[in-house]
């Protein structure tokens, strides 16, 4: 696999990095916002749920500062947003594990994890990993592989001057208007 960071500035995957890194930023900014409203204790287990998710101070406080990361790095651009997209998202899916470890066990679930925000981190990370990762990672293959060979061998084969097209005529049932 490889990255490939010589992607000009200009390029179109930029605008999908950086929808990806909006969009994303933008939800936890608001989840944040309205989990701080409710005025939850900063490390309290006994915080309520928004959208479905509980929520405590530190877990809001955290979404606010995640989600203006992604926000300023949609506004950047570049490969810095692309960038920012995979290091969040696999800091997601790291909160993922946390939340499953902790999850049965209040004294050291200081986020107030519960099992939506476990798929939720999941989730959330893989999709913003793959909206950074889009367009910038490959599969190339060494030159060794059967797959690599099979797919050389026919390429060679293919002829490479002007294209023409031919018409083939299948043999098939007695043509009914009788021509």
């Amino acid at each position: 696999m490889k990255l490939q960071d010589e992607l000009p500035v200009d390029h179109r995957l930029v605008l999908v990095w950086r929808i990806g890194a909006g969009l994303g930023g933008i939800f936890l900014i608001v989840f944040g916002c309205l989990g701080l409203a409710d005025h939850p204790g900063f490390l309290s287990t006994e915080g309520d749920e928004i959208a479905g998710m509980s929520t405590n101070g530190a877990l809001s406080i955290l979404s606010v500062v995640m989600g203006g990361v992604l926000v300023i790095a949609a506004v950047v651009g570049g490969n810095v947003a692309a960038n920012v997209n995979m290091a969040v998202g696999v800091l997601f899916v790291l909160s993922g594990f946390y939340g499953l470890i902790v999850l049965d066990r209040p004294d050291a679930n200081i986020l107030n994890f519960g099992i939506h925000n476990v798929v939720f981190a999941f989730a959330f990370g893989v999709v913003i990993t793959t909206f950074g990762m889009y367009g910038r990672v490959s599969g190339h293959l060494p030159h060794d592989n059967p797959y690599w060979r099979k797919r050389a061998a026919e390429e060679e084969a293919m002829p490479t001057g002007p294209k023409t097209f031919v018409k083939v005529i299948r043999p098939g049932p007695p043509n009914p208007v009788g021509h």
